[in-house]
């Protein structure tokens, strides 16, 4: 039977880098996102595939919003492990739609 990476420790699930004593890194704040469920899913999908896990949560009573509405007024605040903060911040940042494949044979 495979693994499941997936799991639940002291409140943080997946694959979240924990300090030498063992204990979860610290999450920080990296942005608030606003727009629908799937632009900040691909947002957090992103992180996930450059190895950068993040939690989320709806700040004031955006979850109050995202059950009467279906989304949340206040948009979505993402958090990332401390230590991959920088790396995140390059990640968000990054412009990709200016990457061309070269396809051309020689």
């Amino acid at each position: 039977m495979g693994d499941w990476s997936f799991h639940y420790k002291s409140g943080v699930v997946g694959n979240w880098p924990v300090t030498p004593s063992g204990e979860p890194e610290e999450p920080v704040f990296l942005e608030r996102l606003t727009g629908s469920e799937s632009e900040i899913g691909l947002e957090q999908n992103m992180l996930w595939a450059f190895g950068v896990p993040s939690l989320s949560r709806y700040p004031m009573d955006g979850v109050l919003g995202k059950v009467v509405l279906g989304q949340s007024g206040f948009g979505k605040d993402i958090f990332v492990p401390r230590p991959l903060l920088e790396d995140a911040k390059n990640i968000i940042s990054a412009d990709f739609s200016d990457q061309e494949t070269n396809h051309e044979e020689e």
